[in-house]
């Protein structure tokens, strides 16, 4: 019994070491500055912010009244635009894209123009609302207008 029990707390511990190894965290220190685009009125926008900052990103908060020339510049349509629009590092991202997946990308530097979570779902950073939690995906897209899921969220 103690053999079967040793084996499976080692087997747990092996798959925890192999999920850390197969995600790639930047350290916090060498996070770059994220700026970020917001309507001043916006909550969640400030909740997402704060998911960032206590993830160990430093954030640069710019209000605007009018955030449509801000996503003309970043290249986003509107099927994959959200609330603010944030530049880091020569990435764009859009929405509520959770910090683990912008580390990602900063790790990877894959040849996207950036990432994104299209519309406000329930749940994702920024927009938790109790127990609920939907579905959603982080796409990324590129200059042309190409998008793939980056990560999907149950």
């Amino acid at each position: 019994m103690l053999t079967r029990t040793f084996l499976a707390a080692l087997s747990a511990v092996a798959a925890l070491l192999f999920s850390l190894m197969a995600t790639p965290v930047m350290a916090e220190d060498s996070l770059p500055l994220v700026s970020v685009y917001k309507s001043p009125s916006c909550g969640c926008c400030g909740s997402w912010i704060k998911h960032l900052e206590e993830s160990g990103f430093k954030v640069e908060a710019h209000n605007r009244d009018n955030m449509n020339p801000i996503k003309r510049q970043a290249g986003l349509t509107p099927a994959i635009a959200s609330c603010h629009t944030a530049f880091v590092d020569g990435y764009v991202v859009e929405g509520h894209v959770p910090a683990n997946d912008i580390k990602r990308m900063l790790t990877e530097r894959p040849d996207i123009k950036g990432i994104s979570v299209p519309g406000m779902p329930v749940g994702s950073p920024g927009m938790e609302m109790g127990d609920r939690v939907d579905a959603y995906d982080v796409v990324s897209f590129d200059d042309k207008g190409n998008t793939k899921v980056f990560h999907s969220y149950p």
